[in-house]
């Protein structure tokens, strides 16, 4: 009896981090409408030394796909699985089929549900924009503690209503299923959705479990609002415009490693116009769009900075995995939306501003790539992907990919010893398509995706199979092939000399679809009507 008392002692010991089966804490940050190249590890100007360390000291892929818009990609992070089937095929609204109700469905659980199930402790901060009923909201959905927005966005500095189109968008502001009504100008929400993660971090240190933490920043997503001394930080700086702006960052990104030269770089979009062409007036508003937007990435590296300092000072930094994502490019929006309603009522960076990046700026934002959000050109669906694991991820590494969001809950189930049920609260389980990376984090291993990844947005389609690409565009509807290896800019299309390849592609494509319930042809639910007074 003594033996085996020392036995389980030893054992719980072991298993309580005192031996390498220690489950690892596990942080995934995600922001929204950032371009590509918007960090400094991925060739901005933008001051962000916190997210560029956790680069340097971990791993950054070339190559990682999202879903192009906020409520699909929200929908595979958090249950591993494709859009349609996660129930969001389309976006936050209910088109009356099941794979396009506009919120998760009972048939895919989170990332929060099973990590929970498995003695996590589980925290969000941020937005959720995956359900708007309360049936559907983050404690319902398995998160222990929530503060954030229900919807698409908010404002910075108070929780009115946003002008959307000349229609108001209502801000559900929420912690634990409590509604809040905070005073205006009386705090910056990128700075609370950072303040109620390290809240919850504290609390949860009086446990002895391992955590799961989602902190899903808001910014720099719509409408461009910033604090006073951020944006001085940048005054001046975007004087040069956006065309040698985009010459700085393709040149910065080849001698950090993360575009190789050879590769081509997307043509100028044809409603992008030249620097110089521009009024004085018109640059004197340009250039104040950018030092805000910038100003806003820069308050995220911030709070970026503060939960670093939160898990070293919890000493809880050497055994915690952190990854960063973006939930799309940047966006195409040419004119705010507010401004449409007639709403701007201070200047670009107030709490009266309800102005856009534009697409003058999200071209650059989006370098080297094509397109935007809401696009499957690999501008609208590729994001920076930092991976930061202390002792576990060899410093400063680069990979190429091809990974993608559905990808992320088996790497975490993995490292987390988590068993993935079949059945969760009486409902059978979609079993998870995507691969771990644990591999690829641990080891340096290459990872193997023999099958393809496919995309529907909108009526837009995509298939990623190899170096090739299948893309099509709604409403041409037309197939174009490119060689994503050599043409990541997507310059050269190839679908007339390789039908065979595109035949192939395309038929993978609609075998694909099928299974999934995809509508084929959109026009049959498109919601034009709905889409005017929904935010994105």
């Amino acid at each position: 009896m003594k033996r085996l008392l020392i036995g389980l002692l030893l054992v719980f010991l072991f298993n309580e981090g005192f031996g390498q089966t220690k489950k690892p804490n596990i942080v995934l940050i995600v922001v929204d409408d950032m371009g590509y190249s918007d960090l400094g590890s991925y060739g901005s100007e933008i001051h962000t030394p916190n997210l560029d360390r956790l680069a340097s000291q971990g791993l950054r892929l070339k190559e990682f796909y999202n879903n192009a818009i906020c409520a699909p990609t929200r929908a595979s992070i958090l249950t591993g699985q494709d859009q349609h089937q996660a129930g969001i095929g389309y976006f936050d609204l209910n088109l009356g089929l099941p794979e396009y109700q506009g919120y998760l469905n009972k048939k895919s659980v989170t990332l929060a549900e099973v990590l929970r199930q498995n003695g996590y402790s589980t925290l969000m901060s941020g937005k959720w924009h995956v359900g708007n009923d309360s049936t559907a909201w983050p404690n319902q959905r398995g998160f222990e503690k929530f503060y954030g927005v229900i919807g698409g966005g908010a404002n910075y500095f108070d929780a009115k209503p946003m002008p959307l189109r000349g229609v108001p968008y209502p801000v559900t502001l929420v912690e634990n299923n409590v509604r809040l009504h905070p005073a205006d100008n009386s705090y910056y929400f990128t700075d609370e959705i950072g303040n109620h993660a390290l809240k919850y971090l504290d609390e949860q240190n009086k446990t002895n479990r391992p955590f799961f933490l989602y902190l899903a920043f808001n910014a720099p997503h719509w409408p461009l609002q910033a604090l006073p001394e951020d944006i001085a930080k940048y005054k001046g700086r975007y004087d040069i415009g956006w065309d040698s702006l985009r010459k700085e960052r393709l040149e910065r990104q080849v001698k950090l490693g993360i575009r190789d030269p050879r590769q081509t770089v997307a043509v100028r979009d044809a409603e992008v116009p030249n620097w110089e062409s521009l009024t004085y007036d018109e640059k004197q508003l340009w250039k104040a769009k950018m030092e805000v937007f910038a100003a806003m990435v820069d308050r995220m590296d911030q709070n970026v900075g503060k939960l670093l300092a939160k898990l070293k000072e919890l000493k809880k930094d050497d055994n915690t995995l952190i990854v960063f994502i973006s939930d799309n490019g940047a966006p195409a929006e040419n004119v705010a939306h507010g401004i449409r309603a007639g709403r701007n009522t201070g200047p670009v960076g107030t709490a009266g501003s309800f102005e856009a990046q534009g697409k003058n700026w999200s071209f650059v934002s989006n370098s080297p790539l094509r397109s935007f959000k809401g696009g499957l050109y690999e501008g609208g669906m590729s994001s920076p992907f930092i991976a930061w694991f202390p002792g576990k991820i060899k410093p400063n590494t680069q990979a190429r990919g091809t990974v993608h969001l559905i990808d992320l809950a088996p790497t975490f189930y993995e490292l987390a010893g988590a068993e993935y049920p079949k059945t969760f609260q009486g409902t059978a389980i979609n079993p998870l398509p995507g691969r771990s990376l644990k591999g690829l984090f641990l080891k340096g291993e290459e990872l193997q995706r023999p099958e393809p990844l496919f995309w529907e947005l909108w009526g837009n389609r995509a298939i990623r199979k190899g170096k090739w690409k299948l893309v099509s565009a709604f409403p041409a509807n037309k197939w174009e092939l490119y060689d994503i290896e050599n043409d990541r800019g997507e310059t050269k299309n190839l679908a007339a000399e390789n039908p065979q390849i595109v035949k192939s592609l395309s038929l993978e494509y609609l075998e694909w679809a099928n299974k999934n319930n995809v509508v084929l042809d959109f026009n049959l639910i498109n919601p034009r009507s709905a889409l005017e007074i929904k935010m994105n």
